[in-house]
């Protein structure tokens, strides 16, 4: 109660702020310090004040500050490690601020690897409320301001942020950018990335600049990874009908990053998983995270949502566009099927979901999914005509300021006749998902029929729609029509659907034969042959299905499995190389030294690699039983990770090793070895196991 008593009064307070102070530019000139992960800047700010105030707040998280200025005079202050407080009797008029900080950000600003070891990477994550970390700002994404960056580091590293590069200097080993931006922004698009990054640009038809990044070691996966970016950026300026709204347009990958993508203005970072080759794009493609940080830059950053109860303004539009941007590329079917896989999901969690759209707790796939769906009901309602109409006066007018779902329903409500109450009524204050509506727009679609046609005969006998199902995987009906008969076959006695299973093999579909593979985790004999082909497919998600399935199943072969596959990497996670790793060690037959690959296997769970081919090392050298103390430690320094998924795996992982008594005698033994945030977490888990 105290908490949310708090949230109130300072969220309350600010919103007077807002009506009182405008903050306009702000300029840092700051220094990072990476073996010590701290910052160290110089900040200026002006702004003007519209009613007398003898307050004004600036957020602060953990800070020191210094040297703090009024108009170039000292000005009392107060620091509550929280905000900075200015006290003044602030009057009508303009102020300048300026003042010295430091600060080493606990999140927000990650560091990743190290100089010593030459694969440094600094980067921020500010959505949300956590800029105020590293820079002194602005929680409220409603106080938005110009800003300026002015970033000294080591000379071998690349520094990259928001706006145009306007000078870049060296003095000794360091080197000093000045990045600017040109118009306002809220503080949580505020960013930062520093590494060791080589770029190519080209232009877009418009003639904004696009600039992607690329650590050198990836130069040949590359164009996957940006496949399709320059065609999605012209699209989009032409679907959305108003040109980008900012100077130039970056693209970062960033090894451990917390999530997909996150729009910062003018400068995406992506997580490095997307960095692929051709044969990694077939399954973990960047298209649609591409696409979607990109919709940002108009939805959510150059029209901004005022509170999180309109958050579908930006994730909902940022979800739709990006689908639209794909199906340019993929076609129709690839729109619909992505719109009708959706639906499902909600569906399915409208069961348990406790709160609509329009609501600041609504979940991500109420604010992404639901509100891709919202948002194609008014297009398909009101015709393309009109929806391009009124989103191009929704962003003209709404340009770089806060809105409301009001605000867009004005614009709607000027170019059609579109009852805006009874569909908000419908798909955004109501939890239930409106499936008759869906199913209707759905069946405008031709692939969707034969889908829904498939759909409707789950219950009915195999051998009365064999014929059927043959003539549909035979044809070139789109593949997830076909993937959707291979589903409907798992529950089918094999000799009765093996003919099907072996029509959907020679589709020679990469997705469909995927499935294939997952479904056959026993394999008959009489399958073998035309299983084993699917470890030439151009997948690594179906190769490492394929190797660890028939080595299961195969003994007599499995030395010819390892063979074939002793080469294989994989995604740059090396899913396939770790699996490998974990068989070649498991096989007494396969006649190899062995000291060698357990070696490799546990150097990858190491602070080495990334959180995801550490998570990948551990799972196989925890479930073929390959354990040491060298695992162990590897296990718990896991649970330090910043990535929540990584960490948590680590903790879930520890509680289900201590049920054996042994294991609680080895952990125990390790603990004077641990570092000490390694050292309180294992000792928290070590005592949650103790009799209460």
């Amino acid at each position: 109660m105290i908490k949310y008593l708090f949230l109130f009064i300072t969220t309350f307070a600010f919103s007077q702020q807002l009506k009182k102070v405008d903050f306009t530019l702000a300029k840092g000139d700051i220094t990072i310090n990476a073996s010590k992960q701290s910052v160290r800047g110089f900040v200026t700010y002006n702004f003007r004040v519209h009613e007398a105030i003898d307050t004004i707040k600036i957020d602060a998280q953990n800070m020191t500050f210094e040297n703090v200025l009024l108009d170039d005079k000292l000005v009392k202050f107060d620091n509550n490690k929280k905000e900075l407080l200015i006290i003044n009797s602030f009057k009508v008029g303009e102020y300048t601020l300026s003042l010295n900080y430091t600060a080493q950000p606990k999140q927000a600003l990650y560091f990743i690897g190290s100089e010593a070891k030459d694969n440094l990477q600094i980067w921020t994550q500010g959505q949300g409320r956590y800029t105020s970390n590293w820079f002194p700002s602005f929680d409220d994404v409603n106080e938005k301001m110009i800003f300026s960056l002015r970033v000294a580091f080591n000379s071998n590293y690349q520094v990259i942020s928001n706006g145009r590069l306007t000078a870049k200097s060296t003095l000794d080993n360091t080197t000093t950018w000045n990045y600017e931006m040109q118009q306002p922004m809220s503080s949580y698009l505020l960013m930062l990335a520093i590494g060791k990054y080589s770029k190519k640009s080209e232009n877009a038809k418009s003639g904004v600049v696009l600039e992607n990044y690329y650590e050198p070691r990836d130069s040949a996966r590359f164009e996957p990874t940006y496949r399709f970016s320059k065609e999605m950026f012209d699209y989009l300026e032409k679907q959305i009908g108003v040109k980008y709204p900012w100077e130039i347009y970056r693209q970062i990958p960033a090894r451990d990053f917390l999530y997909a993508g996150m729009e910062n203005t003018t400068a995406t970072i992506l997580s490095s998983r997307y960095v692929v080759d051709s044969t990694g794009f077939e399954d973990r493609s960047y298209t649609n995270v591409n696409a979607h940080e990109l919709a940002h830059q108009w939805f959510g950053d150059l029209v901004t949502a005022e509170s999180g109860k309109h958050h579908w303004l930006q994730e909902g539009f940022a979800t739709y566009y990006a689908l639209l941007a794909e199906a340019s590329i993929y076609g129709d079917d690839y729109f619909y099927y992505k719109m009708y896989e959706s639906a499902q999901q909600i569906k399915y969690a409208s069961r348990t979901d406790t709160a609509p759209v329009l609501d600041a707790k609504a979940s991500s796939l109420s604010f992404y999914q639901k509100g891709a769906w919202a948002l194609f009901v008014i297009h398909e309602s009101i015709g393309d005509r009109a929806f391009k109409k009124a989103i191009r006066n929704y962003l003209k007018k709404c340009t770089y300021k806060n809105v409301t779902t009001d605000d867009l329903f004005n614009e709607i409500k000027k170019v059609a006749r579109f009852d805006t109450e009874e569909f908000s009524k419908v798909w955004l204050e109501s939890i239930p998902f409106n499936t008759q509506q869906a199913n209707e727009l759905l069946l405008k679609n031709k692939t969707m029929q034969l889908l829904f046609e498939v759909d409707k005969l789950k219950k009915t006998p195999l051998i009365e729609k064999e014929a059927f199902f043959t003539k549909i995987l035979e044809s070139d009906a789109y593949f997830q029509v076909k993937i959707a008969i291979v589903n409907q076959l798992k529950s089918e006695l094999y000799e009765q659907k093996k003919g099907l299973l072996l029509t959907a093999m020679a589709t020679n579909n990469i997705q469909v034969r995927q499935v294939v593979a997952a479904s056959l985790p026993k394999i008959p004999a009489d399958f073998k042959t035309a299983y084993e082909t699917l470890l030439h497919d151009k997948s690594y998600q179906t190769q490492e299905l394929a190797l660890y399935y028939l080595w299961n199943n195969f003994p007599n072969s499995r030395v010819a499995y390892l063979n074939e596959s002793k080469d294989w990497i994989g995604f740059n996670d090396y899913n396939l190389r770790t699996l490998w790793l974990s068989l070649a060690l498991t096989t007494a037959a396969y006649d190899i030294d062995k000291k060698p690959l357990i070696e490799e296997l546990i150097n990858y769970s190491s602070l080495n690699y990334e959180a995801t081919t550490r998570q990948n090392a551990l799972e196989k050298l925890i479930t073929f039983k390959l354990i040491n103390d060298t695992v162990l430690e590897n296990l718990v320094s896991a649970t330090t990770h910043h990535m929540w998924q990584f960490s948590k795996y680590g903790r879930d992982t520890i509680r289900l090793l201590l049920k054996n008594p042994e294991m609680v005698t080895t952990f125990e033994r390790i603990l004077p070895t641990l570092n000490e945030s390694e050292y309180f977490q294992l000792n928290r888990l070590l005592l949650e196991m103790q009799p209460k």
